[in-house]
C-alpha cells in the first residue's frame, strides 16, 4: 500500500521506507512461537505484557549497494585493527586483563550504522552486542510483503540454517581454544539475567545448546567459583565455555573476579572477553581510526584511509578541546562516554544542559561528529511519524554473518518506541522501478 505520491527524484529504498506500509513480520505469531517455546524454559510472563515494543512489523528496506557499502567499512576497520601498530597503541591504555590475546576471537560482535543520506557510516563497535538470536527468530515469521520483498527472501538462508550459523561461532571458539575436546557446559552470564531486557534471547541460547547436546546454563556472575587451578563451576556444575553478557567488560567488580581469574588461568573459553573489548569497543578506538596521518603512519593504504574517512564520523577525545570551545559548537558533536554502551551516557549535543555538559568534562567522553539516522516512516495512528532507523551488522572473525534493524524515537536507540523494535530487513536492487509493486 502506498500512502502518497511522489512529486521529487528519490531512490527506490527511500521511497519504500517512506510510503510502503506492507506488513513485513507477524509480530503476533511470533509472540506465540516464542510464549510456546520459551514457556517450557523458564519465561512465565507473555512476551507481549514485558516487550510490547520489541519487533517491528514494519519492513527497513536497504539498498544493496549500501550493504556492499557498510561490508566495506567493516573490512577497512578489520584491516587496521588487525595491524600490529594499532593493537600496540590501543592495548598501552587498556587494563592489564586485556592485553594478552587468548585463543577465541569473541562471539557476535556487531558494527552499528546510520544511514546518513544513504551512505553508511559507521557510529560504533560492540563486543557483546544482543538480538542476534531475536532477529533469527524473527525470520520464521517474515513475510513477502511485496514483489522486491519475495524476491530477497528466496535468495535467503532459512532461519534454521541462520541458527546454526551462530551456533557455528561457538563452536568455532571452543575450537580455536580446546581443539576436538568436546563441549559439555555453555554458562550464559549476566547481572540479574532474569531481569535483563534480553532475557528472552538467554532463554533461545540456552535452546541453542541444549538442542545441540550441551548443558546450558543461565547464571549471574556471583554464582561462579574458581578453584584456584584449573576448574571454572557455576552452583558446583563445571563451566567449559561462558557466553558473556557482562557489561563490566574487564570484569572489574568483586562479583566478577571468579571470571576474571578463570579468564587469565584459561580455566574456560571466555567469549566475548576483555581483549576484544579493548581492541574494538573502546570509544577512543575510533579517534585512531578517523586520524589520517596516524593511519598513514601505521602504514594503511589509502584506499583504506579513504573508505575510513568517509565511513566513521569524525571521533575526538573532549579533552582535545576547550570546555568553551567544546559548548560554542556541542550542536555539530554527539558525545559518548569511552566504554558505554546501549546508549547510556550519550547526548546529543543539542539536547545538552549546561549542567550535564559540565559532568561529561568530569568524565572520561569522546565527541563524534553528529550523524544523524535515516528514517522509516509508520502510518499507524493519526498521522505518519518518523521513525529513527539503525542498521546492526553481526560480524564474527572479521566476516557479516547477519543484518538487523532498530527502529525507535529519541535521542539513541531503545525499545520504548510505538511501532518501533528489532525489523525485518529487505536488502534490494536500487533501481527506481523497484518500488512499484509495493
Amino acid at each position: 500500500m502506498m500512502l502518497m505520491n511522489s512529486v521529487r527524484v528519490e531512490s527506490a529504498v527511500e521511497r519504500l521506507n517512506r510510503e510502503c506500509q506492507c506488513m513485513g513480520a507477524d509480530i503476533p505469531a511470533l509472540h506465540r512461537w516464542l510464549e510456546q517455546d520459551l514457556g517450557q524454559r523458564g519465561l512465565t510472563t507473555a512476551v507481549i505484557s514485558t516487550h510490547p515494543h520489541l519487533f517491528s512489523h514494519l519492513p527497513v528496506f536497504v539498498g544493496a549497494a549500501q550493504v556492499a557499502g557498510l561490508r566495506g567499512i567493516v573490512r577497512a576497520a578489520e584491516e587496521v585493527i588487525a595491524l600490529p601498530a594499532y593493537r600496540d597503541r590501543v592495548l598501552a591504555n587498556a587494563p592489564a586483563i586485556a592485553r594478552p590475546q587468548p585463543a577465541a576471537l569473541g562471539v557476535l560482535m556487531s558494527y552499528d550504522f546510520h544511514l546518513a543520506g544513504g551512505t553508511p557510516q559507521l557510529i560504533e563497535i560492540n563486543t557483546n552486542a544482543g538480538g542476534a538470536l531475536l532477529n533469527v527468530s524473527m525470520r520464521r515469521a517474515q513475510l513477502a510483503c511485496c514483489g522486491v520483498a519475495a524476491h530477497y527472501l528466496a535468495t535467503q538462508p532459512t532461519p534454521e540454517a541462520l541458527e546454526e550459523q551462530v551456533f557455528a561461532m561457538f563452536a568455532e571458539e571452543w575450537r580455536h581454544a580446546r581443539g576436538a575436546r568436546p563441549l559439555g557446559c555453555v554458562a550464559i552470564i549476566d547481572d540479574n539475567p532474569g531481569a535483563q531486557y534480553l532475557y528472552p534471547e538467554f532463554l533461545l541460547f540456552a535452546k541453542l545448546f541444549e538442542s545441540r547436546g550441551m548443558r546450558a546454563i543461565i547464571a549471574a556472575p556471583e554464582q561462579l567459583t574458581f578453584d584456584g587451578d584449573a576448574a571454572l563451576r557455576c552452583d558446583g556444575q563445571l563451566v567449559d565455555l561462558v557466553y558473556n553478557r557482562l557489561t563490566d567488560f574487564y570484569f572489574e567488580t568483586a562479583a566478577a573476579a571468579p571470571l576474571a581469574a578463570a579468564y587469565r588461568a584459561n580455566a574456560a573459553v571466555i567469549t566475548p572477553h576483555a581483549h576484544a573489548h579493548a581492541l574494538y569497543a573502546n570509544k577512543h578506538n575510533f579517534e585512531l581510526l578517523t586520524d589520517e596521518p596516524a593511519l598513514r603512519a601505521m602504514g594503511v593504504t589509502p584506499q583504506t584511509i579513504d573508505t575510513l574517512l568517509r565511513g566513521i564520523p569524525r571521533t575526538v577525545a573532549l579533552r582535545s578541546a576547550t570546555a568553551e570551545q567544546w559548548w560554542a559548537a556541542r550542536k555539530e558533536w554527539f558525545f559518548k562516554p569511552a566504554r558505554g554502551f546501549g546508549s547510556r551516557g550519550a547526548y546529543r549535543g543539542d539536547k545538552l544542559t549546561k549542567r550535564v555538559f559540565e559532568e561529561l568534562l568530569r568524565g572520561d567522553y569522546v565527541a563524534q561528529r553528529l550523524t544523524p539516522p535515516s528514517a522509516r516512516w509508520n502510518a499507524s495512528g493519526d498521522a505518519p511519524r518518523a521513525l529513527k532507523l539503525d542498521l546492526r551488522c553481526y560480524v564474527y572473525d572479521g566476516k557479516p554473518v547477519l543484518l538487523a534493524a532498530r527502529l525507535y524515537q529519541g535521542q539513541t536507540t531503545n525499545f520504548r518506541t510505538e511501532g518501533g523494535g528489532f525489523a525485518p530487513v529487505y536488502v534490494i536492487d536500487n533501481h527506481p522501478g523497484a518500488a512499484d509493486d509495493c
